[in-house]
């Protein structure tokens, strides 16, 4: 694996592309070090120092790399983008103009596209303005924030001001992104994704090694490599249908008559169900952060969706990424288009007739595979709530939940494609 790194770095178009990547990520991670223009930095470093756990604003710290908490230029981080993405795609399937643009090829993605970077902005000002409205009243570190204003004035113009640099912000990073998958390797947005969720692994270790001690940190150390050991298994994981497509002769020309198959995923969906989920269940006590009083609805909504390790918030949770598992799959993969694309071409799957019982047995199979998809998504959502009750770790447990499904599908996409590029150049790649 060292020779290919090396390699890699022989080659001079792989190497630009690699310093490429590389330099994006440096600036990226010193824009989410850079403190937004009207933020009382001795706040906020006093209310980071003094929060036990980072409550509901967890997922979305975890996205932008601690940028969060910290109110710098890029606190949102990566998360409207993914919000708008998604709604993006539940949209193609229910609006018929984004069907048919998405048809279109090439120049239909381009649109939508620019619709997201449009959605993607209007996330930015509704979750930039949430923030602010927080940090006015001191309520983004929960209890532990004194309802201290975290802004050097409360006037409007301040506010203004942090609103439009944040939603600036998110912009630079949405074009970082498209940089990097133009010029660079790889998706540029996962990337990003996948450098915000590193970057708060040595941070979370080592905060584990101080209050637990080397034993439960050595402890963590050794149930994090079995599970993403075990979590790359299972990425990894296909069922293969063979498809095999009859000759046919067109004019003087014989075509067809080659076998091959239609890869299926155990987990078709990846980690699209487990961000819905966290999502879903971080509105309602954002929602009852803004109550100040702290009583009625909100006090219960706190005391049981709060911290994350409530048995209710963990079996909504477990709950919202099955059915979402399913959702997403339902949407994404068609076994009746499959089945027709198959007759079109002349393309059956030994002994099953094209047509209707090609569908149902794809269904079949596709419903089995989502089963055991779902279950094992739901399980490794469960990892960091079980470690926050039985190792009384904070919530931000590294080795688990969304963070490693994150990491382990970015990296393998990302060596894969630059092993791809080394075959190219008769190189051996990073997984031989």
């Amino acid at each position: 694996m060292l020779g290919a790194f090396v390699n890699a770095f022989r080659t001079p178009d792989l190497r630009r592309k690699l310093l490429f990547v590389l330099a994006v990520i440096v600036l990226f991670r010193l824009g989410s070090a850079i403190p937004t223009p009207g933020v009382d930095y001795v706040k906020v470093q006093e209310g980071i120092a003094s929060v036990e756990d980072q409550g509901i604003f967890g997922l979305i710290n975890l996205f932008s790399g601690g940028a969060l908490l910290q109110l710098s230029v890029f606190a949102l981080g990566i998360m409207p983008y993914i919000t708008a993405s998604i709604i993006l795609q539940l949209l193609v399937v229910v609006i018929p103009r984004l069907e048919t643009l998405k048809k279109e090829g090439q120049a239909g993605q381009a649109k939508i596209t620019q619709y997201t970077r449009y959605l993607t902005l209007g996330l930015a000002i509704l979750q930039s303005t949430g923030i602010v409205a927080l940090a006015r009243n001191g309520a983004i570190f929960g209890n532990s924030g004194g309802g201290e204003s975290l802004l050097v004035d409360n006037s409007l113009t301040t506010m203004l001001l942090m609103i439009i640099t944040m939603t600036a912000g998110t912009a630079m990073i949405m074009w970082f992104g498209e940089q990097i998958t133009e010029r660079g390797i790889g998706n540029g947005m996962s990337i990003l994704i996948f450098v915000s969720v590193v970057s708060s692994f040595p941070g979370a270790l080592w905060g584990i090694k101080q209050s637990k001690g080397w034993d439960v940190f050595l402890l963590v150390i050794a149930i994090g490599l079995v599970i993403t050991a075990a979590v790359i298994f299972i990425e990894q994981a296909q069922r293969r249908i063979p498809v095999q497509y009859a000759r046919r002769m067109v004019g003087r020309k014989m075509f067809g008559g080659t076998s091959t198959y239609i890869p299926l995923k155990v987990n078709q969906a990846g980690v699209i169900p487990v961000i819905f989920a966290s999502s879903l269940l971080y509105l309602p006590t954002l929602t009852s952060s803004f109550n100040t009083s702290n009583s009625g609805w909100s006090a219960w909504v706190q005391d049981k969706f709060g911290t994350g390790d409530h048995p209710y918030y963990m079996l909504t949770y477990v709950a919202l990424t099955i059915f979402f598992t399913y959702f997403y799959v339902s949407i994404t993969f068609n076994p009746s288009e499959v089945a027709d694309n198959m007759k079109k071409y002349g393309g059956f799957v030994p002994g099953i007739r094209a047509g209707k019982p090609t569908e149902d047995y794809l269904a079949y199979v596709l419903s089995r595979l989502t089963f055991t998809g779902a279950n094992y998504l739901a399980l490794v959502a469960l990892v960091p709530l079980i470690a926050l009750v039985v190792v009384d770790a904070n919530q931000n447990f590294p080795f688990g939940g969304t963070s490693l499904l994150i990491m382990v599908g970015v990296g393998l996409d990302t060596v894969k494609q630059i092993e791809s590029q080394l075959q190219q150049r008769h190189y051996e790649g990073f997984l031989r």
